[in-house]
């Protein structure tokens, strides 16, 4: 059980509630959007302030925040519509297209080009990677010996070395 009372004055009524009504409270206290933020008075500003929020907005899908992006979309949206329609039409398409890259963030497609983006891209150059070495080595795998050389009829001159004559009789 939780005490609350809403007053000051202790005389007041003290409800006690075992948190029961926490969730239909919170729900009252919605997520703000971009939409509230004040709008600016002269349209230059509102320009700028359009292309601010579309920018934000890119740098969000970018970095895949969520949140601030939609936060982003919906001032910039509020901005574009406070703009009469002949007005900042390049800001206009790439608030259009910004909408487009994060309506498109859970999609089939995005997945295919997160998946492609992750797989290596082979070199122009010449240049070869380093082999990767095997993580796992098996216990019953021994090193090969070195192979034999072929070094054909050489005679050692054992005199020069300092052995002396052979004599083999």
């Amino acid at each position: 059980m939780v005490r609350r009372s809403h007053s000051s004055n202790p005389r007041s009524v003290v409800v006690l509630t075992s948190g029961t009504d926490w969730g239909t409270r919170a729900a009252g206290q919605r997520r703000s959007s971009g939409a509230e933020a004040s709008i600016p008075q002269r349209q230059p500003a509102r320009i700028k302030a359009l292309q601010q929020a579309v920018r934000l907005a890119n740098l969000a899908i970018d970095k895949k925040n969520w949140t601030a992006a939609r936060y982003a979309l919906s001032r910039a949206r509020a901005l574009a519509n406070a703009l009469p329609a002949n007005v900042a039409l390049r800001e206009r398409e790439k608030l259009s297209a910004a909408r487009k890259r994060y309506a498109a963030r859970n999609t089939p497609a995005a997945k295919n080009a997160q998946q492609a983006k992750a797989t290596p891209v082979k070199r122009a150059s010449g240049k070869k990677p380093a082999p990767k070495k095997p993580s796992t080595k098996k216990a019953t795998q021994k090193p090969k010996p070195a192979p034999v050389r072929d070094l054909g009829d050489r005679f050692i001159n054992r005199a020069a070395l300092g052995y002396g004559p052979t004599d083999t009789a």
